[in-house]
């Protein structure tokens, strides 16, 4: 890719897609936003920055050229493993690809430069995402205020799922939107409740969203799509990965003005969406749980070990919108509750447990370079998690995950 302007056909692609009406306005800055999204994971701060500093558009020419030289917050090498993590994945044809899909379904694309990007999405700083992907109301994420993330375990309990209709039918109620992330559990029943009670509600998803995750929940995503608004960073055509569900999870926290955990696991996923609330300043609610029950021990950890609020009822939630807590060290020592996690993860979710791959493809997948991909490897094998052979590596089938 030696140009960085779009195509005349490409250009007709991001008029149908688009969120903005006239997308001649900062064509080149919104197109390379669209590359930006292919090359990188989510949450990269590398690219972060370096858009921050030139511009979407210019830091991608900088990127293949090599990298600028003295880039605030980021060394030479840094920026040098960075294009070891992008450059595999520069291809003008993936980016058009996406861009068919979206105008093939009706997706909406939004960027930073329309009036309609969700603001609170800056608090993510260089975290942020580069573009968003929208299956129904493209304004609805900057609309949208108050809101409220419910959220908590896959594996919900009737106690668990009561309290989650309760909470999302009242909520409703008083016009406050529910932002979740569409898994089984508790974020399916905050969505159905909140489509019921006729609300707004916006789901979250960790890979493209022309791809429902869970495929269970396909006629739900797709309901949340008409009413309201199904969002993703990925590109369309991306499969979720764990780094993904994680890094998705910023997302929810900083769209919604403050989130309630309702019944969570000790390592549930959604304590690590409530890390990310409190890194931002949200305030953060937990409902309490049976003692004896597994899945409100995250909650009651919450409660017990940050500025989590209790949450007994819907008022309460209010409470917690109008009246926020200061934000609070959230320095647990448990990698379930940090907004990031580890190399290794994204390795694995790039491995398969039959099909053997390269380390040049490992690193395509998981959006890391070659050399890394290669140590974690290393690390991973010690461990006994995955084998090697003439033909690459693969997980072990016993692979607990």
């Amino acid at each position: 890719m030696t140009a960085f302007l779009p195509t005349a056909d490409e250009t007709r692609l991001l008029a149908r897609v688009s969120a903005t009406a006239d997308v001649t306005d900062r064509l080149d800055d919104r197109f390379a936003r669209v590359v930006w999204s292919h090359l990188t994971e989510p949450g990269d701060a590398v690219a972060g920055r370096l858009i921050a500093e030139l511009g979407a558009s210019e830091a991608l020419r900088a990127a293949v050229a090599g990298g600028p030289q003295d880039l605030p917050g980021v060394d030479r090498q840094q920026m040098i493993d960075a294009r070891k993590r992008w450059m595999p994945r520069l291809s003008r044809e993936s980016v058009r690809d996406s861009l068919e899909i979206a105008a093939r379904i009706g997706l909406r694309l939004l960027s930073p430069e329309d009036e309609v990007w969700p603001a609170r999405l800056g608090d993510l700083d260089v975290h942020a995402p580069h573009v968003l992907w929208v299956r129904g109301d493209a304004s609805l994420a900057a609309r949208a205020q108050p809101s409220v993330a419910l959220i908590g375990a896959r594996a919900a309990t009737s106690y668990g799922e009561h309290v989650a209709i309760d909470l999302s039918a009242e909520l409703c109620a008083s016009g406050i939107a529910i932002v979740s992330g569409a898994a089984y559990g508790i974020d399916g029943a905050a969505h159905r409740t909140a489509l019921a009670a006729g609300g707004k509600t916006l789901a979250l998803l960790a890979g493209g969203v022309d791809r429902p995750y869970p495929a269970g929940h396909t006629d739900l995503i797709g309901r949340i799509g008409d009413a309201g608004a199904v969002i993703g960073e990925a590109p369309p055509g991306s499969a979720p990965t764990k780094w993904r569900f994680l890094q998705r999870n910023r997302l929810i926290a900083a769209l919604a003005d403050a989130t309630v955990v309702v019944e969570a696991g000790w390592r549930s996923g959604s304590l690590n969406t409530a890390g990310h609330a409190l890194t931002l300043g949200r305030p953060v609610g937990a409902v309490p749980g049976p003692i004896t029950s597994a899945a409100s021990a995250g909650a009651l950890r919450l409660l017990r070990e940050s500025a989590a609020t209790c949450i007994t009822c819907a008022a309460d939630v209010r409470e917690l919108l109008g009246d926020a807590p200061p934000l609070a060290l959230f320095d647990l020592d448990d990698s379930a509750l940090r907004p990031r996690t580890d190399d290794s993860t994204r390795v694995r979710d790039a491995l398969s447990t039959r099909a053997w791959r390269l380390p040049d493809e490992v690193a395509r997948r998981s959006g890391m370079s070659p050399g890394e991909v290669e140590a974690v490897l290393g690390l991973l094998m010690l461990g006994g998690e995955v084998e090697q052979s003439p033909l690459g590596w693969r997980r072990r089938s016993a692979d607990p995950r």
